[in-house]
């Protein structure tokens, strides 16, 4: 037996205006991500091998910002751990285990950081 639909949410949130002064701007949630300062930005440094063919890397979580921020940080700590890596899904991830190099490059830079497993 089908479900019941019991409102605007069940339908897929559409909801249609008669309202010809309707600006549907109004109504969208603000997209862009808050720029939070480096001192208040809580970010882990993860050590990983998992689904990589055995490599290891250094991986960065907890960045709140844009995205352009995030690559400008990942190009910074590549550059000055001297090897390569990419950003991507909010994280950066740059190769070797640099886990102690990245914290003091961060912590340089005004960020909390901490060393999270391993």
């Amino acid at each position: 037996m089908a479900k019941k639909k019991l409102g605007l949410e069940d339908l897929g949130g559409f909801v249609f205006s008669t309202n010809d002064d309707f600006d549907e701007n109004d109504y969208v949630e603000n997209e862009q991500e808050e720029n939070l300062e480096p001192k208040d930005q809580r970010l882990e440094a993860h050590f990983s091998n998992k689904g990589r063919g055995g490599k290891t890397v250094t991986i960065v979580k907890g960045f709140v910002g844009p995205d352009e921020d995030l690559v400008a940080l990942g190009k910074l700590l590549k550059k000055k751990c001297g090897v390569g890596g990419s950003t991507k899904d909010g994280e950066i991830i740059i190769q070797g285990d640099d886990r102690e190099k990245v914290m003091q490059i961060l912590k340089k830079e005004g960020y909390n950081v901490k060393r999270v497993g391993g």
